[in-house]
């Protein structure tokens, strides 16, 4: 059979580059989703490599205009989910298409599923009927919760996308991050994917100023790799499941990157280049549950993986 097209993995030396070996594992293992936003990112980001990303998410989407089917991989079944939405923004961001229609279909769900106080649920009751993760508790009136709300209102604000849900969704965000005096990891980095996107860029560096304080006294970083054991894992988490400088500013541009000197970013970049695996692969630090949603959520960890080193200039 004939080959076409340009071959990911070329038989020079650079075959074993970070870059190539993830390829072979994005290839090997990933749903289409990852692969056309692999193929997007890292080998041509063209306007059709987008239209392909697009066309793969729109599996995903429901008749509510929210999404489903697994998107994130630990909520299984058709039921839109408010995870699912905050997932489908972060890919149509990542090849700016966070705009138009697309977003107002969106908007209009968020809309829809969130709770009275304007802010949106983890996980809506509607995944009781169908699999998901032990640790995503299913609840029959579930709060509005900065981790789900945080990272929708940043990034749509970011995109400068103006629509109605927005204003006490920011309202609520604000009120939640200004008022943490205890967190964990997971909302933390959700705060600041707030943060990074609200207009009020002097409200937003104070607010980031605080909690990078907090995230220091609590050592809710791990600041020296070589370590571990001096560092804590929240209550709930799995067993490893640390958090480093670059979970919390994914880009140099990022308010939280101002919390860690240039060494303990430097040292913590080191141990996520050398977290690549064997196959290609970076690794999952969180509980497992199925060995489908392992095998899914791979490939997603290593395109983020790949694109917070390229970010900060680590060659690939």
């Amino acid at each position: 059979m004939a080959e076409t097209g340009a071959s990911p993995l070329p038989s020079s030396p650079s075959a074993r580059s970070p870059l190539s070996r993830a390829a072979s594992f994005v290839w090997l293992t990933a749903r289409v989703l990852e692969q056309r936003r692999f193929a997007y990112h890292f080998l041509e980001s063209s306007p059709a490599a987008a239209d392909a990303v697009e066309n793969a998410l729109a599996a995903y989407r429901t008749e509510d205009d929210g999404y489903g089917y697994a998107l994130e991989p630990d909520l299984r079944g058709p039921a839109g989910q408010p995870l699912h939405a905050a997932h489908a923004l972060r890919v149509l961001d990542s090849i700016g298409r966070c705009s138009g229609q697309r977003v107002e279909r969106v908007c209009r769900y968020l809309t829809a599923a969130s709770t009275p106080e304007g802010a949106l649920p983890a996980v809506h009751p509607s995944q009781r009927q169908y699999p998901h993760a032990p640790f995503v508790p299913v609840r029959d009136d579930p709060p509005g919760e900065l981790l789900a709300t945080g990272p929708v209102v940043g990034l749509l604000h970011r995109n400068e996308v103006w629509h109605a849900w927005l204003f006490r969704a920011t309202d609520f965000c604000w009120s939640a991050v200004e008022s943490l005096t205890t967190s964990h990891p997971y909302e933390i980095e959700a705060a600041v994917a707030f943060l990074d996107g609200v207009p009020d860029r002097s409200r937003a560096r104070a607010a980031a100023d605080r909690l990078g304080r907090l995230v220091r006294e609590q050592r809710l970083a791990v600041l020296d790799p070589g370590r571990l054991d001096a560092y804590r894992v929240a209550p709930g988490y799995a067993p490893g499941e640390h958090h480093y400088p670059y979970d919390y500013a994914r880009v140099p541009e990022s308010l939280a990157r101002s919390w860690f000197t240039d060494e303990e970013m430097a040292r913590a970049l080191d141990h996520l280049e050398g977290a690549q695996q064997q196959d290609g692969g970076w690794p999952l630090n969180w509980r497992q549950w199925a060995p489908g949603t392992s095998l899914e959520a791979r490939p997603m960890v290593t395109i983020e993986a790949l694109r917070t080193l390229r970010a900060y200039g680590r060659p690939l």
